[in-house]
């Protein structure tokens, strides 16, 4: 067992290695990790390294890419030096990381003793496993993190019993007592809504054999139960998403469709077919975030179908043209899934010209200041993507403007201001593109001034705090490379004194201590 001096030498339960184009995992699975409660009953026992802790934090990971030097930098090597344990994320872009490699042979140097877990985030072992990691010919048991779901999960738990020092079968059975409390509530949820809908259906059966002289009373009951059709697809769908449980979002959907795949569709009213086509839009969703892109287009192409009939019937009704809109929208998010911009680029196009379409019809309403910024923001989006200046600058901007207007009708709405948020980084990405790092930074200074200012009304939302790490980090690299290395510190670090404050103010927020270190190492990187 560990020495009490060495345990408190070391900073760090983990360092998390990866290469910086799986950094969006990387992020993940740091939260999840840093996040994560170790059960009661094993607190304090002994383990190979020392008593179970109650918490995992803190982990190191590394924020931003290394420099183009030969050897790894000063704060890297210490917290080598100061972590338990390495888990080193496996992929084939980690694999051909040079830096991976190097903090492996530097853990292993440092610290013959101690455990290097290996997690797979796609491929096969031979081509993600970085080559230190199988040195002597012994492959590594690697927890699975490329599924989904509960195989994700069952990854994430041999992670955090080998950091702990914990057995894998007492976290096992936490987990599912968790996992299983929360589908009881979800079921629960699910169960009112099949008695809900059965309801419905019975409803429906009888308003089909009613006679004439109660057809009035028919329509207004079926009227009734669409209704509550409308609240699965809306309001119950967004209480169900916190549960991360795609099966049961995907079940409630399908029910949805089921009642109205009974129904004679030549029957249902436009109101009727327009909530079938918002049930397809979910599904179509749904289907994507599985990486069902086939069946994902199928619902999208159908609920287009059924749209566009509505829309050619009535093509001055907003509403119509509102809904048409968003199928289009969806068949060429769909396409872009697959990783065809250019085919996407087409339907956004599609999309764009519906959107300016609605803002002519009804030029008052803030939903369409809305679509026409989303219409214009999809453009410059694919735009900064495919890297083509050609009119990128103007539909940007077009983006911008829009939903800049419809922020300022909403004053209290976080989310519509963080749209201006995002819509001023693509701009200021856009400026880069076309070789205006000055114009470039004003954008990322007006983004600056306005998330300062939400700080302030919304001091307790994450969001918020994500988007200035960002502003600040991507300004303060815009002065970096413009030579003004001294204004780049000097940002870092008043970005490190706020954010720092916020860790002061929530001293058991555990991701904000964490974002704290980050800011600090990508200041020693400047230096």
């Amino acid at each position: 067992m560990q020495g009490a001096s060495d345990r408190q030498a070391r900073r760090y339960r983990a360092f998390i290695s990866y290469s910086h184009r799986d950094a969006v995992a990387a992020t993940r699975l740091h939260r999840r990790l840093e996040g994560y409660r170790v059960p009661g009953r094993l607190v304090g026992q002994p383990g190979p390294r020392g008593p179970v802790p109650a918490r995992l934090a803190p982990i190191f990971r590394d924020l931003e890419d290394l420099p183009a030097a030969d050897s790894l930098s000063a704060a890297v090597q210490a917290a080598l030096a100061e972590s338990d344990t390495l888990v080193v994320l496996c992929s084939p872009n980690a694999a051909a990381s040079p830096w991976v490699a190097r903090e492996i042979e530097l853990f292993r140097a440092l610290h013959p003793d101690r455990p290097v877990l290996a997690a797979l985030l796609e491929g096969l072992p031979a081509a993600a496993f970085p080559a230190p990691l199988t040195a002597g010919g012994v492959e590594p048991l690697a927890a699975d993190l490329s599924g989904r779901g509960s195989a994700r999960r069952l990854g994430e738990l041999k992670l955090i019993a080998g950091i702990a020092g914990v057995a894998l079968d007492s976290l096992v059975q936490r987990d599912g007592q968790r996992q299983t409390r929360r589908v009881m509530v979800v079921t629960a949820a699910i169960f009112i809504f099949g008695l809900i809908m059965l309801a419905m259906s019975l409803v429906a059966f009888n308003a089909r054999n009613e006679a004439d002289r109660r057809r009035a009373e028919a329509q207004a009951q079926r009227a009734e139960a669409e209704g509550l059709v409308d609240f699965m697809l809306t309001d119950l769908r967004e209480r169900l998403k916190p549960a991360g449980r795609l099966d049961l979002l995907d079940a409630a959907n399908r029910r949805a469709l089921a009642y109205f795949g009974g129904q004679d569709l030549r029957n249902l009213s436009p109101t009727a077919l327009e909530r079938r086509a918002t049930a397809l839009h979910n599904l179509a969703e749904d289907e994507a975030n599985r990486r069902h892109l086939g069946h994902a287009a199928a619902a999208a192409n159908e609920a287009l179908r059924t749209t566009g009939a509505l829309y050619a019937a009535a093509p001055r009704d907003p509403d119509r043209l509102f809904n048409h809109a968003q199928s289009v929208y969806w068949r060429a998010a769909m396409v872009e899934g697959r990783g065809d911009l250019g085919g996407a680029e087409a339907g956004y196009v599609e999309y764009d010209r519906l959107a300016r379409r609605l803002l002519a019809l009804a030029p008052a309403a803030t939903r369409s200041l809305e679509e026409a910024g989303f219409g214009a923001g999809n453009r410059c989006n694919i735009g900064v993507l495919r890297r083509r200046a050609d009119g990128l600058i103007a539909q940007c901007r077009r983006a911008l403007d829009f939903l800049a207007a419809a922020a300022a009708r909403k004053p209290g709405d976080i989310a519509a201001q963080l749209r201006v948020v995002n819509r001023l980084a693509w701009s200021a990405d856009a400026e880069v593109i076309v070789g205006h790092p000055a114009a470039a930074r004003r954008f990322r200074q007006q983004q600056e001034a306005l998330l300062n200012e939400l700080a302030k009304r919304f001091p307790d939302d994450v969001r918020v705090v994500d988007h200035q790490l960002g502003c600040q980090t991507n300004l303060a690299w815009l002065e970096y490379r413009a030579g003004e290395r001294s204004a780049a510190r000097a940002r870092i670090r008043r970005a490190i004194v706020g954010i720092t404050r916020l860790a002061d103010n929530d001293p058991d927020n555990k991701v904000t201590a964490g974002r704290v270190q980050m800011m600090r190492d990508v200041e020693r990187k400047m230096l």
